[in-house]
């Protein structure tokens, strides 16, 4: 199984630790595509080696060929609704992970959108539950 990962890079890499964990975890169901998400020696500059559009059209190529989408959507990126855009377009079955307690509330645009599963979690734990769970609906 082919897994797409998405999370914030030139948004904001705070939670780089927990994009590394839940990628550590799904490595062990599939092959996941975009491993580099979770290097904690990515900062919000991003990959400076490759040019953008370098980036596009590699992870445009990943997505397409991509049999899931997991993203974690805590920190808001431009990037990552982009790929939700496509993953939807492109009939991807789409997890999006957002911790819970925060401050700020998940998008409409995400949390309403039934096509997207959608789940607040407190603990990588529960996670991983998640992720378990949806592997079994979409397979």
């Amino acid at each position: 199984m082919k897994i797409y990962f998405a999370g914030s890079i030139r948004g904001g890499r705070d939670d780089a630790k927990i994009y590394e964990d839940i990628i550590d975890y799904l490595s062990k169901k599939g092959n996941v595509l975009t491993e580099h998400i979770g290097n904690q020696s990515i900062n919000q500059t991003g990959e400076t080696n490759i040019t953008d559009t370098i980036i596009y059209k590699r992870d445009m190529s990943w997505l397409i060929s991509s049999d899931i989408v997991v993203a974690e959507v805590t920190k808001p990126s431009h990037g990552v609704g982009y790929e939700l855009g496509i993953a939807e377009k492109l009939e991807k079955p789409v997890l999006c992970l957002f911790q819970a307690n925060q401050e700020v509330r998940l998008s409409a645009m995400l949390k309403g959108n039934n096509i997207f599963t959608c789940k607040d979690y407190n603990n990588l734990a529960e996670a991983k539950l998640y992720i378990d769970n949806f592997l079994i609906q979409s397979i």
